[in-house]
């Protein structure tokens, strides 16, 4: 390996164990334009697909989808709870409007093959989410994962048009952080392997 290759590997080790969850309400602008989200989402393209089904979309949500989705947020709290109060409502609504991006990723379990499972599917959008964050993560911005039971509400299927078997998994927040929070201690290689 040359010294250049070395300073390549040390720099993507870093990258990678920097990346943290920094919530959507600490998220603002500057954020990622949209020749920026189409490189993150080259970038999760690249994610393992047995037998290129590519068994998940992305939804970048406008202003006018945002609207939309703040009266999801606001249903499905109803639905949960009939006697939520009127500042409940709101509260669920402005959760719409946090961070600058805003992207819904859904998985497709639809389509019946054999060699590829529903789990090997959920396990390829996630391999697409993690490129995503860290294609974000090498060009400064700071993202964030966030889901909730509104996600299973028939009002959210509504809204964005997923298709029976299709799954809203999260939602993905981008921006630059206003806050840093202290590095979270990651465990330790002998904590979660075993050599066998």
């Amino acid at each position: 390996m040359t010294v250049d290759e070395a300073a390549l590997v040390d720099l993507c080790d870093t990258w990678i164990r920097s990346r943290q969850h920094v919530g959507p309400k600490h998220l603002s602008e500057p954020a990622p334009d949209e020749p920026t989200l189409r490189a993150l989402f080259a970038a999760a393209a690249a994610a393992p697909d047995h037998a290129q089904l590519r068994p998940w979309r992305f939804l970048v949500l406008g202003p006018a989808a945002r609207e939309r989705l703040s009266e999801v947020f606001a249903q499905a709290l109803l639905a949960r709870d009939p006697t939520a109060q009127p500042y409940q409502m709101d509260e669920a609504r402005q959760k719409a409007f946090r961070g600058p991006v805003l992207i819904l990723a859904v998985v497709d379990l639809r389509a019946e093959h054999a060699d590829v499972p529903p789990m090997e599917r959920v396990f390829s959008l996630g391999a697409a989410v993690q490129n995503l964050l860290l294609a974000a993560q090498a060009r400064g911005f700071a993202s964030g994962l966030s889901s909730g039971r509104a996600l299973q509400s028939p009002v959210l299927r509504q809204a964005f048009d997923l298709a029976e078997g299709e799954h809203a998994l999260c939602f993905i927040s981008l921006g630059t952080p206003t806050r840093h929070k202290t590095p979270r201690q990651r465990p330790g290689v002998d904590d979660f392997v075993r050599w066998i």
